[in-house]
């Protein structure tokens, strides 16, 4: 299938580089072209793909580089989804795949590959599902997919009964065709990502191909709680369960300050850590797949209850001065701002803003009943000033974060919550969010040595 073919790999990031690697060696002629120069990436990497027979293009995308000689054009999940190098190859009849749909094609028949998407919580979920297997099964089990660890990376090491738990995003979505899970998970839908995908409903049908293409051999697992989800899977072929937050039903779902899995007890709310109704979701999701494998309660509730959250993702880093810090610099959208405000009912001082992108803020109107403080950065810091000032919640404004910090200690009394939520992305001032999420906990770890030095 992917032997002996003229392959064009468009980006290099982790999934090209893996891609390029991979195939090079199977006596394919491998073309990679990156926009950025080369000084932009990993020297090693670079150098070992070279050394592997790889050609590179960096700096540019040539008009006739691309032509009806290539066989398959491998594109990486970020690049525009109308890049010219995909419309030409439409038109000159070569196939578009991703690295995660290649891969999916020389995938061995005897793994149970797990997918787990949705517009918020499934790194969370992913995590979770990849500690409470790999507790139970250590060695069987991989991490794999959006998470940072491209399929194709373990193709090698791959041995019978082997376990891949793989987080799915809407961006390694749109170029799948046969890719599809034994057992897929779907969090949740909402607004998202539409810069990139163009329409909600392009947005909504690429997070679901993957269950399109399960049969009534495989497992979907859905939030029955959400409207979009179940609407948008209600004509899959494969055999659906269920977990829900509002309601008991057969699947998972909350009783009495406790989780259960159908009728059976798995764990207490109050020996979990991480917080806010999405991370009980988040939980219940990841019973609902480790139960699929058997594993037994003991070991459910062990990593449950030490679990304290993905980097970056509503992630508790310290108490200084009776003040908790949260890093949820991850939330670049409402959405994501909005649950991480309703996980609070301390008072909390928010900062808000980055990249100018037309978010609407008055969104989180709903959620700001908590909030006493709210300090704006980045680009669109004026429109969270103007937002703010429209809620009567005092609000300050600052270019750069390490201001708006100084700011948040200032005007936060003792038993309240800082949070970096900033509902917005990062790429006014910083090559990627976490990167904005390092800066913010570095500030509280200087904050804390300050304060034990006083």
């Amino acid at each position: 299938m992917f032997d002996n073919k003229k392959i064009f790999i468009l980006g290099m990031a982790r999934s090209g580089y893996e891609a390029a690697k991979y195939l090079s060696t199977r006596r394919n002629k491998v073309i990679l072209n990156d926009g950025k120069e080369e000084s932009f990436h990993n020297q090693e990497q670079v150098e070992e793909l070279k050394k592997l027979g790889v050609e590179f293009v960096f700096g540019s995308h040539p008009d006739d580089l691309l032509d009806s000689s290539f066989d398959y054009l491998i594109k990486n999940p970020g690049v525009p989804i109308d890049h010219k190098y995909v419309v030409k190859a439409q038109e000159l009849g070569i196939e578009v795949i991703n690295e995660v749909e290649m891969s999916y094609r020389l995938l061995p028949e005897d793994v149970t590959l797990v997918g787990i998407t949705g517009t918020n919580g499934k790194t969370t979920t992913t995590t979770l599902t990849y500690e409470i297997l790999h507790e139970a099964m250590h060695e069987r089990v991989h991490l794999a997919g959006n998470i940072g660890y491209p399929l194709c990376s373990f193709l090698e090491k791959l041995k019978k009964d082997d376990i891949i738990v793989m987080e799915v995003s809407c961006q390694q979505g749109e170029n799948i065709k046969e890719f599809k899970p034994n057992i897929g998970l779907f969090t949740n839908i909402s607004e998202a990502h539409i810069d990139f995908l163009k329409t909600f409903d392009h947005y909504k049908e690429v997070k679901s191909r993957m269950f399109y293409n399960q049969t009534k051999d495989d497992i979907a697992i859905l939030n029955i709680e959400n409207d979009q989800v179940m609407n948008q899977l209600k004509n899959i072929q494969s055999k659906t369960k269920y977990f829900s937050s509002k309601n008991e039903i057969n699947g998972c779902y909350l009783k009495e300050d406790a989780i259960y899995y159908y009728e059976d007890k798995v764990i207490d709310i109050k020996d979990i850590k991480i917080p806010g109704i999405h991370n009980l979701e988040n939980c219940m999701a990841a019973i609902m797949i480790a139960k699929e494998f058997d594993v037994d309660n003991k070991i459910i509730d062990k990593v449950l209850s030490e679990f304290k959250g993905v980097e970056h993702r509503l992630e508790y880093v310290d108490t200084v001065n009776d003040v908790r810090y949260y890093n949820d610099t991850e939330a670049t959208n409402i959405k994501c701002t909005q649950i991480a405000l309703a996980s609070f009912i301390e008072p909390t001082t928010i900062i808000l803003g980055g990249l100018e992108r037309g978010q609407v803020f008055d969104d989180l109107a709903p959620y700001m009943k908590n909030v006493k403080n709210i300090i704006g950065i980045g680009e669109c810091r004026h429109r969270v000033k103007a937002f703010g000032e429209n809620l009567n919640i005092p609000t300050y404004v600052y270019e750069k974060l390490s201001d708006g910090f100084k700011k948040c200690v200032e005007v936060t009394s003792p038993g309240g919550i800082i949070l970096l939520s900033p509902a917005s992305a990062s790429w006014d001032q910083y090559k990627e969010c976490e990167i904005r999420g390092a800066e913010f906990k570095k500030h509280v770890s200087d904050l804390k040595k300050g304060s034990a030095d006083e």
